[in-house]
């Protein structure tokens, strides 16, 4: 009794604690890798029972045993047929009513209320900012400015990388990236576990601006980390019933990290309606976790819920407006969201855009949706002009004698004007200028060298198309304005940009500037006048020469 049946439930149970512990599955019922968990351990338990039955040999599973004749033998009877027989019919009706309460064609209505779309007003949400402080950085920037930073401090490449989440946050209203250093690899985590990971990357996205910023305790729980303190293990065994969906690294006011990871549950039928229901912010030093609904989430945390989750939901949203069969059919009033999307910072929040465009795509939005990554709050912009690959080609085609790839635009306000901002890079990865393009003209584009050539050649553009330009607004005061004379300039190389540091006649101020803002600079000298635009008083760095 104890070998042919509960010696291999031990068996089962013990291997399928080792799967568990290695795939991490939810221990819920609506999870498929919990089902996943389940039908392994039946095969072990099944097998085993086999072998210690002595219907399977062991030792001879490849040659034919006399034994297997006795399969030959089994017979079923009639009940027990019955019992199969109606056992898998209600397997079958089982998954026909799982499908039918989770599905669109009988859930329309509900898959297109999930997102809360409002109307908004354009130049009213989405804010004028200076020039200088639109975020340039897109994720393959920073993964390339991390790796110059780190690769500055030779401790550190040795024994770490940076790694590749580069999550977009909004940081005392700044928009920054952030990602944290990880382990090179199995000998250097167990030579550096003690004291943990030290550093985290922060980037401005404006200035692009890098830092590594030293942490007073290094971080013991991430992703690249192993055995009870790998992240994803250390939080599933404090939650073993949720269903984990995205993680995302973040850091509070205060600069502590933080990692966010998202949970969900389905909210139309048994398996319909994915939708995020909390978060557990996990303190990336000391492991603490604490659980939030959706609606308790703490302000500084940013990525509640991720792009396909929300991408999902606006398709769902603009296909069934009056119903699944008109999506189908007629698809009157049904629209589509264009392919690619993006992030802007408004009110210290992270928000997706994306384009929304007829269900016939002509290479041009109807409007834009702007859905809030911490609330789901959804505003739709009544906009007609061009999708934004349409923008990225005029782009490209404005200088296309220098083969500039265009990025993916962000959605900027410029002189209460619909815009586009495109960074161009070269072949290998590098920004090589910038672009603003109309988004109801897509032929009104400007192009520069810097931001503020790009800006000044746009907004002149603007004009001579008619548009009226308050040039009181924030685009044009990028800062403070002042004219000074040149009392001392020196240049140096850093991170592989030339850096000219300007020291005014009689002042102890020192200004610096990159090369970028102005192509006079290596032929400034002493006793030059020029006037200069800085981000604010405080500030030391130049953003404008003229």
């Amino acid at each position: 009794m104890f070998k042919k049946y509960i010696l291999p439930l031990i068996i089962a149970l013990g291997l399928g604690a080792v799967n568990f512990y290695v795939t991490l599955p939810a221990l819920n019922i609506k999870d498929g890798g919990f089902w996943a968990l389940i039908i392994f351990m039946v095969v072990v338990y099944v097998v085993a029972m086999l072998i210690f039955k002595g219907i399977i040999k062991i030792n001879g599973l490849l040659q034919k045993q006399p034994e297997v004749k006795e399969f030959k033998n089994i017979t079923i009877k009639k009940s027990h047929k019955r019992l199969i027989v109606i056992a898998v019919a209600l397997i079958l009706v089982g998954f026909g009513i799982i499908g039918i309460s989770s599905s669109k064609l009988f859930n329309a209505s509900k898959y297109q209320q999930m997102l809360p779309v409002k109307e908004g007003d354009f130049t009213e949400v989405v804010a004028e900012i200076p020039i200088s402080k639109i975020p340039v950085v897109d994720k393959d920037t920073a993964e390339r400015l991390g790796s110059r930073k780190i690769g500055e401090v030779v401790e550190l490449v040795s024994q770490f990388n940076v790694s590749n989440f580069y999550t977009q946050i909004n940081f005392d209203e700044t928009p920054y990236r952030v990602s944290p250093l990880e382990y090179a690899d199995f000998i250097k985590w167990f030579t550096n576990k003690k004291d943990g990971v030290p550093y985290y990357v922060k980037i401005d996205m404006a200035t692009q601006s890098t830092e590594l910023v030293k942490l007073a305790e290094g971080m013991k729980y991430l992703p690249s980390e192993y055995f009870s303190r790998d992240l994803l293990r250390h939080v599933r065994f404090k939650y073993p019933t949720k269903m984990f969906h995205s993680t995302s690294f973040e850091i509070d006011e205060k600069g502590k990290p933080f990692w966010i990871i998202s949970y969900y549950d389905y909210t139309i039928g048994f398996l319909g309606g994915k939708d995020i229901s909390g978060v557990i912010c996990v303190d990336a030093v000391t492991g603490e976790t604490t659980d939030y609904k959706v609606k308790e989430v703490p302000t500084w945390v940013d990525r509640v819920y991720d792009a396909d989750i929300v991408l999902e939901q606006a398709s769902s949203w603009g296909k069934f407006t009056e119903g699944y069969w008109n999506s189908v059919f007629g698809q009157r009033n049904v629209i589509a969201t264009t392919d690619g999307y993006n992030y802007i910072a408004l009110n210290d929040d992270v928000w997706l855009f994306t384009g929304i465009t007829s269900v016939v795509s002509d290479e041009s939005n109807i409007g834009f949706i702007l859905i809030n990554m911490r609330t789901k709050e959804s505003l739709r912009f009544s906009i007609n002009g061009a999708e934004e690959y349409s923008a990225m080609s005029s782009a490209q085609g404005k200088i296309q004698e220098k083969g500039y790839n265009a990025t993916f635009p962000i959605l900027v306000n410029i002189a209460d004007t619909p815009s586009y901002f495109i960074s161009l890079k070269d072949n290998a990865g590098l920004v090589k200028a910038y672009s603003f393009v109309s988004v109801s003209n897509y032929q009104i584009v400007g192009v520069g060298d810097t931001l503020e050539q790009a800006s000044e050649e746009y907004l002149r553009l603007l004009k001579s198309n008619g548009i009226e330009i308050n040039e009181n607004t924030d685009n044009f005061k990028g800062g403070i304005t002042e004219e000074i004379t040149i009392s001392k300039i020196n240049s140096a190389v850093i991170n592989g940009n030339s850096v000219y540091y300007i020291q005014p006649e009689g002042s102890d101020k020192i200004y610096y500037s990159s090369i970028e803002v102005s192509n006079k600079l290596p032929l400034l000298i002493k006793g030059d006048k020029i006037t200069i635009t800085r981000k604010n008083e405080d500030s030391l760095e130049i953003t404008k020469i003229k």
